[in-house]
């Protein structure tokens, strides 16, 4: 409990005798509620039982939700949060249905743009890329996106540079997949996204901050992004 700043108030005194082969608590008198910072109350619970279960002190917790979300996400609805990179030192994570499918961590980042695609029905992970903006070869992501099939979802994060390299046919397929910023991207600039193939208007699941030199919170990089939220399940 290091950190609550709050008075740990027992309730009872401990006697020293044995009953039954067990020991036992002479009494047990009632305690106020208490509630910690987080907002939590805290449960004193008493007699002999608790001293033998080491359950001195219980303290609710909040729920968790999907990916470490704010909410949970309703039914035929999966939860997701994207991060971009932080400058070119921190990769970008992508987490889908609780499950990190993208970060660091698992090496499987890398500068340019961090691509995603999973079944809009079933969840399950189709693919994931890695697509250098700023020395690699444009034509790979384009192949990538021209083979993405009706009903995939799409999740971007971007980490460096996402803009260099991009041309207006790659602009197009993410225009396609809902897109409403990725004409606007610039070098070093920060993107999340996502989109789907098959959608009939934009997605709301874009952010995007531009590098500006009066703005940035890094040296030459603007802030981190971050994303999370519920997409629909396609439904057949």
């Amino acid at each position: 409990f290091t950190g609550w700043n709050v008075p740990i108030l027992w309730g009872w005194q401990w006697e020293g005798g044995r009953e039954e082969g067990r020991d036992t608590l002479a009494q047990c008198a009632p305690v106020p509620a208490l509630l910690n910072p987080l907002g939590t109350q805290l449960v004193f619970p008493c007699g002999a039982n608790a001293m033998a279960s080491n359950s001195f002190l219980v303290a609710k917790q909040p729920p968790r939700h999907k990916c470490g979300n704010q909410r949970s996400c309703p039914q035929n609805y999966f939860a997701f949060k994207i991060t971009s990179g932080a400058a070119n030192v921190v990769g970008p994570s992508i987490c889908f249905e609780d499950k990190i499918i993208m970060s660091s961590v698992k090496n499987n980042i890398g500068r340019g743009l961090n691509i995603m695609l999973v079944n809009g029905t079933n969840g399950k992970l189709l693919k994931t890329g890695i697509f250098d903006m700023y020395s690699g070869d444009i034509n790979k992501l384009d192949a990538f996106l021209q083979e993405i099939k009706v009903g995939t979802i799409v999740l971007v994060a971007s980490y460096d540079d996402p803009a260099t390299k991009m041309n207006a046919k790659v602009q197009a397929h993410f225009e396609r997949l809902g897109s409403s910023h990725v004409r606007k991207l610039g070098f070093r600039d920060n993107w999340v996204f996502l989109g789907a193939k098959g959608m009939k208007n934009k997605s709301p699941f874009e952010e995007h901050i531009k590098n500006d030199r009066k703005t940035n919170k890094y040296d030459g990089w603007p802030e981190m992004l971050e994303m999370e939220g519920c997409t629909p399940r396609k439904m057949d």
